[in-house]
């Protein structure tokens, strides 16, 4: 029997949609017998060997989807994986696009930026003992492929040299991009994801990501690749078609990140912070910024070197997850340092330890995404306030599940906020450009002198407006600032927190992450949403729904779709909640990068009044928590129960 005719009947016994187990063989047959993919057949006829049917359906039914702003998923053989072909596609489309995007402009040039990861295939997919065209490929050698299929169609690819010690992180690049003067950029990073995933960020000529509807015509670009040109890299260097990044550009962001500063520099041991860039490149933004303003940042010794595998990090180098920064909280506490900051593999993302001793030192309490987004907005406006330099009308910008905190405090200093946009730093990026070239966006009047700092719950700030994308080096400038602002009137970073609550009410965020993964998860994740949109509920948690928006409703506020990225990215469920003093929400959307749909709860309270007592306070900030705990299990329960499920054991367990 060939290898098509047993997937057939491995196939069968799969419950999916016949159409989906159709193309999974017509692909699988392709990557069998046609040349180009020589390399890749001596594992997947082990894998048809071995009858790993559900492996190969998932590798194989479809190209992986363009998600926020390219591709990111599991490296590895097929359709469905990152490896050089799905790259080298989404390159030649790129091309494609750019030549449509700026006719008759040459020569076209892209900057190419790498983050440390390599894939050693820690889930044991394929055969150890045959060749394996993926195995130990680094996102450098990722970009340098990119950089062959960009030469073989006479795009200029800028890359740091081959044998450079540094990385470009992720908002250095959207930086350099605009420095310049680029058409375009490639990220290859998969961000915070495990260490064997990796993925393609598209960027445009301003140094955002692209948003629809140019996100679309891209994306249909892509598909409609039949063939990819490609030259080695080693020979488009030598026939000098590869531009090679100099310092210019670092020093330039550098300089850039440190005009950020508010206050003057700590003089000698002021402020102790310890930095970890997690075995990611964060040294070379936040790190850098940190030092060159005097901060004197104590690194982790066993995370400071870029390592892919990410060899020294608890459970996974993301800085929303608090166990990642233990090693960091153990050096803390032995220098008696006052804050921990820590940035993930590609440095967009920052969290933190602040001490809750004024004189440094454990215990300490770590920063959620909505803390630092609400202490750091606090803190920039209210020291541009203090030094007279505040706009006239400054600008806010942040999410629709970030927390609504941000909202007043920016209107208590007369900002104009936008707070409903949808996830992912591109919209922060287009409001921007928007200000840029129109002086509106919405109801909002302004340019982009009048931004003052944006935010989102993932931990991403962008304090700037010379990057377009979520950048942890002014942040982290931002951060130990605030932090050493407080130690010189005798006060911490939690203290500071207890204030803002008080002042403008305690919200209370939580993500929940509902799990649904491979192919049959896809399938009962729309059922599950399409169950929730035509019939939503009537109460959660014991609060009635006040109110319900569909972003799928082309009459609504977002109006009609822009085409399938946008719809994809509007697939966008929001209840609103209110009763008994407080105000709570809840927001449904698939996430674009992993196999879960993400619900974002807030629930929330007034402001501190005068005169009450700290008793009556705890007690209202102690309802709220366990309310939103009840919203947390009774709106996982709702969900679950429209696709025949219930939750697990522990799957409705908050953050704290």
């Amino acid at each position: 029997m060939d290898y098509i005719s047993q997937a057939r009947n491995g196939f069968a016994g799969i419950d999916a949609d016949p159409a989906l187990k159709d193309r999974a063989l017509a692909n699988l047959n392709t990557w069998l017998t046609h040349p180009d993919f020589t390399a890749y057949r001596p594992q997947l006829e082990w894998l048809c060997q071995s009858g790993a049917w559900s492996v190969l359906l998932d590798s194989f039914y479809q190209v992986m989807p363009f998600g926020t702003g390219g591709r990111r998923g599991a490296v590895g053989i097929g359709p469905n994986r990152m490896n050089p072909w799905t790259l080298g596609a989404s390159v030649q489309g790129h091309c494609e696009y750019l030549r449509q995007r700026f006719p008759g402009v040459s020569p076209l040039k892209v900057v190419l930026a790498y983050d440390v990861r390599q894939f050693e295939d820690k889930r044991k997919v394929y055969n150890p003992a045959l060749p394996n065209p993926v195995l130990h490929l680094s996102s450098r050698e990722f970009c340098q492929h990119a950089a062959g299929v960009y030469a073989a169609n006479g795009v200029v690819p800028v890359i740091l040299p081959p044998d450079s010690k540094r990385y470009v992180p992720t908002p250095e690049l959207s930086f350099t991009i605009r420095f310049l003067r680029a058409h375009s950029g490639l990220n290859m990073t998969a961000s915070h994801n495990p260490p064997d995933d990796n993925g393609s960020k598209f960027y445009d000529e301003r140094g955002s990501q692209l948003v629809p509807p140019e996100d679309q015509l891209m994306s249909e670009m892509v598909e409609a690749v039949a063939a990819i040109k490609y030259v080695p890299f080693a020979d488009a260097v030598s026939a000098r078609k590869v531009e090679f990044l100099d310092d210019a550009p670092h020093r330039a962001f550098i300089d850039l990140c440190r005009h950020e500063s508010v206050l003057p520099a700590p003089k000698n041991d002021e402020l102790r912070v310890v930095f970890t860039p997690l075995h990611g490149c964060g040294w070379f933004c936040a790190g850098e910024v940190l030092e060159a303003q005097g901060f004197k940042p104590i690194v982790v010794p066993e995370q400071a070197t870029p390592d892919g595998q990410f060899p020294n990090v608890t459970k996974q180098p993301n800085p929303e997850v608090p166990e990642c920064m233990d090693r960091a909280e153990k050096l803390a506490t032995e220098r008696g340092a006052d804050l921990v900051i820590a940035t993930d593999p590609d440095a967009d993302r920052i969290g933190g330890l602040a001490s809750r001793s004024p004189g440094g030192g454990a215990p300490f309490r770590f920063l959620t995404g909505n803390e630092i987004a609400a202490l750091l907005t606090h803190f920039k406006l209210a020291q541009l306030a203090r030094a007279g330099s505040l706009p006239a009308s400054p600008i806010v910008i942040t999410t629709e599940v970030t927390t609504g905190q941000i909202t007043r405090i920016g209107r208590q200093f007369g900002a104009q906020v936008i707070n409903d946009l949808l996830v992912g730093f591109k919209y922060h990026a287009d409001v921007l450009w928007q200000l840029e070239t129109t002086g509106q966006y919405g109801d909002v009047r302004g340019s982009v002198s009048d931004f003052v700092i944006a935010s989102e719950e993932s931990h991403g700030i962008l304090a700037t407006a010379g990057i377009r994308d979520k950048d942890s080096a002014c942040a982290a400038l931002l951060m130990a600032e605030a932090a050493l602002h407080q130690k010189r009137q005798g006060r911490t970073i939690p203290e500071y927190l207890d204030d803002l609550n008080r002042q403008f009410g305690y919200f209370r965020n939580e993500l929940l992450n509902i799990v649904l993964t491979g192919l049959e998860g896809k399938v009962n994740m729309g059922r599950m949403l399409d169950a929730l949109r035509n019939n939503p509920p009537k109460s959660i948690g014991g609060l009635p729904v006040t109110s319900f928006e569909d972003l799928w409703n082309t009459e609504g506020r977002m109006g009609p779709f822009k085409g399938a990225t946008d719809r994809a990215a509007r697939n966008f469920l929001i209840f609103r909640l209110a009763a008994d003093g407080m105000q709570a929400k809840v927001c449904l959307r698939p996430s674009g990068t992993e196999p879960k749909a993400k619900a974002y709860i807030e629930v929330s309270g007034a402001p501190w009044k005068a005169g009450t007592p700290q008793a009556a306070w705890d007690a209202a900030c102690a309802k709220i928590d366990t309310q939103v705990q009840e919203v947390a299990t009774d709106f996982l329960t709702q969900a679950l129960a429209t696709i025949g499920q219930v939750p697990a054991p522990g799957a409705t367990k908050l953050s704290r």
